[in-house]
């Protein structure tokens, strides 16, 4: 059935409303399976509405929840989803239906399998291509324990694409670990796959057969129906008169239409009963159900919070600032204007990075590498060891995933290399998974690296210009979302390496400051605590735009710390490790001995919510920031009286 509507009223769903545990999906007759796949779209299609969200990949796995869970002994075999962005069905089928609209709101569903959220959630997820590692490590376990059980990872065409998926099956294999790994193959990440394992796929498509499996259990190479999908592959096919899965070792079945209930349910019952590494291949249509996400599936990937019925597309709310991952990408199509030396990277994360507009005016220039953030970098070192100047465009969640390669491939050799770190800081309802708040500190250690963070959208350009023109590594950390609305200048400038500025001093009577050393995101709510501040304590308060997490402007520090009576660091980061610790390590080897606060993220993980809600949650937007410096103040005054 397609809809063409996200209905705005919940919609009727008589046999999904009788599910509340996966047991009771399996007393249903598989003829009624069809029926509840609707009902399962539909109600998708309210919720994701009702809370915004991840949308076509969900829409795209229906068929493919029902059946894994209507095969599996759920929660005693594992099923594991990799990144997590298609399993509200998952949830839904678990136990969570009524509480779907809550997800991503503070207190509600996570917007990813969590395992203290349900026995369900096997394994944590968020991060892309760490499922069937996850799977081998349980099938492992389970077997030492002589506790065997199913254990089924889910994984995207895109996931395959990283190093670790491939890791994952090689040691499987080396183990004969009992897995059932299901490749969900949409020819898509959250953009069109790309490189040669998708052309791979697209070759095994166009044999012309299919891997079956008889009544025995037994494979059977058999002729392809005439699907649909066939014609529809983004990549041009390889020649491929075997496939990579069965050369490494796995048994392999597929490809089979993931939309096709009865035979999902046909191959995961006779494919379950046997043993070792086993692959089951199926085609499934991100956004199959709703026209325009079947027709868009990039755009639909996910979409806001929709108020009334929509048609065509999701709600967007008009933002008079521009995106920071918008100036990123415009700076980036200046940039390679003037200087014919720029390739870009990113890895699956063009439309996400701003890169759009670069990759249709510079398609020679510009790499898509797919979800390998350790081969982008390492790319990006070797590149550079040609005289070219690359820029890496990255979140930073995900260059978590390259430290080694940032460390040894590039700041070792100080290779001139631009990072472009975008969802730095908290990211709101996505959580913990993809909160960019250790960046300073796993960045700050290395050597030869510059590392910098700007107050505005303006600033953020004239960053990455300086970053890009500095002859060695260099990153400019920049948040999710829309800048401050400032007037962005089109001239690029090169602002002085490790040089800070005044952006605001209030002067009081009284000879007692407090100066505040502000990094990035949080000096414009620095600036409004500030005059708080002021006015509350009728003290001085001076406030830094630090700009530079390495090199520290030490002068600027120097300079200030006589008129200075308290300290105060605030930073959308970690405290431990982060830059109110490398201001702290310097005061502590300058000899300057005087108070200081840091202030920013604690030592735990923090669950979604509005961003600007996790904010004042932590205390880091103005109101928290000038009522943590004034307890602090009082703490002060009460020690020296």
């Amino acid at each position: 059935m397609l809809y063409t509507e996200i209905p705005t009223q919940r919609p009727v769903t008589p046999l999904l409303d009788q599910i509340n545990d996966p047991e009771q999906l399996r007393q249903f007759a598989s003829s009624q399976l069809v029926q509840v796949a609707n009902e399962l779209r539909q109600y998708i299609l309210y919720a994701v509405g009702k809370s915004g969200g991840h949308f076509g990949a969900n829409l795209g796995v229906v068929e493919l929840t029902i059946a894994l869970h209507y095969c599996l002994n759920t929660p005693l075999d594992r099923l594991i989803w990799d990144v997590g962005h298609q399993a509200y069905p998952h949830k839904i089928l678990t136990g969570r239906r009524e509480q779907m609209t809550t997800i991503r709101s503070k207190r509600g569903l996570a917007a990813f399998p969590t395992r203290d959220e349900s026995v369900f959630d096997t394994f944590g997820v968020g991060h892309s291509s760490t499922a069937i590692s996850a799977a081998v490590g349980m099938a492992l376990a389970r077997r030492y324990q002589k506790k065997p059980c199913e254990v089924v990872a889910v994984v995207g065409d895109g996931a395959m694409t990283a190093g670790m998926a491939f890791e994952a099956m090689n040691d499987a294999v080396a183990h004969q670990a009992d897995i059932m790994v299901i490749l969900n193959d949409n020819d898509m990440s959250i953009s069109c796959s790309t490189g040669g394992f998708a052309k791979h796929l697209a070759g095994i498509w166009q044999q012309g057969q299919f891997v079956n499996i008889d009544l025995n259990g037994e494979p059977v190479l058999e002729p392809y129906p005439d699907w649909e999908y066939r014609s529809r592959l983004h990549q041009p096919a390889t020649q491929a008169t075997d496939n990579l899965f069965k050369a490494i070792g796995f048994e392999y079945y597929g490809p089979f239409d993931g939309h096709d209930l009865e035979q999902m349910v046909r191959v995961f019952n006779a494919v379950k009963q046997r043993k070792g590494p086993r692959l089951i291949h199926v085609y499934t249509k991100k956004g199959k159900g709703f026209s325009a996400a079947e027709a868009d599936p990039i755009k639909y990937h996910a979409i806001a919070k929709v108020s009334q019925t929509v048609t065509t597309q999701p709600l967007i709310v008009p933002k008079t600032a521009p995106k920071y991952s918008d100036v990123f990408g415009q700076w980036l199509c200046d940039e390679a204007k003037r200087d014919t030396r720029l390739l870009a990277i990113t890895p699956a994360m063009c439309e996400g990075s701003g890169m759009v507009q670069f990759a249709k005016t510079y398609p020679e220039r510009f790499f898509d590498v797919a979800i390998a953030e350790q081969h982008a970098l390492t790319l990006a070192a070797g590149m550079a060891c040609e005289g070219i100047k690359p820029v890496v465009a990255i979140y930073s969640t995900f260059l978590q995933r390259g430290y080694d390669q940032l460390i040894h491939d590039i700041a070792l050799q100080n290779l001139d290399v631009t990072f472009g770190i975008d969802r730095a800081g908290l990211v709101g309802e996505d959580g913990p998974t993809h909160a960019g708040v250790y960046d300073y500190a796993y960045m700050r250690t290395i050597p030869n690296l510059v590392l910098m963070a700007p107050k505005d959208e303006n600033e953020c350009r004239q960053m990455l210009h300086t970053a890009y023109h500095y002859a060695g590594p260099a990153a400019v950390r920049y948040p999710r979302g829309s800048g401050l609305g400032v007037v962005i200048e089109e001239e690029l400038t090169l602002l002085e390496i490790g040089r800070a500025e005044v952006v605001l001093h209030i002067k009081a009577k009284s000879d007692e400051q407090i100066t505040i050393l502000a990094f990035g995101s949080r000096v414009a709510p620095a600036m409004q605590a500030a005059q708080h501040i002021f006015e509350h304590l009728d003290v001085s308060v001076c406030v830094v735009n630090m700009r530079y997490i390495k090199p520290l402007d030490h002068q600027l520090i120097d300079s200030c710390s006589d008129q200075t009576h308290l300290f105060v660091t605030v930073e959308e980061h970690a405290v431990m490790g982060g830059a109110g610790s490398a201001v702290n390590e310097y005061m502590a080897q300058a000899n300057i001995v005087k108070p200081i606060i840091n202030l920013g993220l604690s030592d735990h993980f923090l669950e979604h919510a509005e961003h600007s809600q996790m904010l004042q949650d932590v205390g880091l937007d103005a109101i928290g920031i000038a009522h943590s410096v004034e307890r602090s103040w009082h703490k002060l005054m009460q020690l020296i009286l």
